[in-house]
């Protein structure tokens, strides 16, 4: 399969967007799965720097943490993997209402609301299939990633998105609707 066309089904793909997502919900549940993200806004900003190596080296930078501990591969500060489009609360995949739902039909993550916050968390058996993702080669640098952002990244949503919109300003200017290229 040509490259091109090996990318354009990797983004199309369903699986790989829910099982990094599950990393992710995974990691701020923790093991006894009490914890979550606590906001769909939030998910997006995190989700925002796992998706983008490159973005998340700039990200550890205004952190004052070495870009090491990311691994950044030299084809990632290039890649077309993925497209996030501007829309009003910043970096956002108009997928994730969606894939959350899927997430939920498959019993891997809850999602619970409070007040005007939904909180997302795996669930036992979301654990169990991220216990394996982690486990696997292909998900090593992922699984890296989201224990940098579990650890550099776990604040308050109101003060994440501060961070994102200090760290990247050029987000604001753009335009609604969008593409967010690797900054």
């Amino acid at each position: 399969m040509p490259l091109f066309e090996a990318t354009v089904a990797l983004e199309t793909s369903d699986a790989f967007h829910m099982s990094r997502l599950l990393l992710l919900v995974d990691a701020f549940s923790g093991q006894d799965q009490i914890g979550s993200v606590q906001g769909i806004t939030k998910l997006a900003k995190l989700d925002f720097l796992l998706r983008y190596p490159s973005n998340l080296e700039r990200a550890l930078v205004a952190r004052n943490v070495k870009t090491e501990l990311a691994a950044v591969k030299d084809y990632e500060r290039h890649s077309v993997e993925s497209s996030m489009v501007r829309f009003r609360y910043g970096p956002w995949d108009f997928r994730y209402r969606r894939l959350l739902n899927l997430l939920v039909a498959k019993g891997l993550i809850h999602l619970h609301v409070s007040g005007r916050t939904v909180h997302v968390s795996a669930t036992g058996q979301g654990h169990r299939i991220a216990s394996k993702f982690s486990q696997a080669d292909e998900f090593s640098d992922l699984v890296a990633r989201v224990k940098l952002l579990k650890t550099h990244f776990d604040m308050g949503g109101t003060t994440l998105m501060r961070f994102i919109y200090q760290t990247f300003p050029e987000l604001t200017n753009l335009r609604y609707g969008t593409q967010i290229d690797e900054i």
